[in-house]
């Protein structure tokens, strides 16, 4: 196989696993890797060629990583139990509490200590696998 069909063969591989990842770094090394194939379908040497390909696949992993970065993480979305009501089956010396919801029982805890604890709290957030509750909806 002629050195230009290994650089697009391996940019193909890059770029197809890049459709799992969702990442862009394996694209622009995909990328990079492909016009490596260029130069080498022009007749660069072999240290030509994995010069040109490793020089582009750095620059093409900073300018992704640049990207990503300005693209910033994406915002944190409500819980989606925000607002529904539980109900308390018992209220634990720690603060804590055993809530009924979706057909369970849950470990909640207040918002804070300004909270009135009746039996019916809302959800305002959760914490792992904890609710966090109010007495008033949010």
């Amino acid at each position: 196989m002629t050195d230009y069909w290994l650089w697009w063969v391996l940019a193909a591989l890059l770029v197809g696993l890049e459709l799992v990842t969702g990442t862009f770094y394996l694209l622009a090394v995909g990328i990079a890797f492909a016009l490596g194939g260029v130069v080498a379908l022009l007749g660069a040497s072999v240290p030509v060629q994995l010069l040109v390909g490793g020089v582009l696949a750095a620059i093409a992993v900073m300018v992704a990583h640049r990207w990503r970065t300005k693209q910033g993480k994406p915002s944190r979305q409500a819980p989606l139990d925000r607002g529904q009501p539980v109900t308390v089956e018992a209220w634990n010396p720690d603060g804590t509490a055993r809530v009924q919801y979706r057909g369970t029982q849950w470990i909640a805890e207040v918002a804070n200590s300004e909270v009135a604890r009746t039996d019916v709290m809302y959800v305002v957030d959760t914490r792992g696998s904890v609710l966090v509750v109010s007495d008033r909806r949010p």
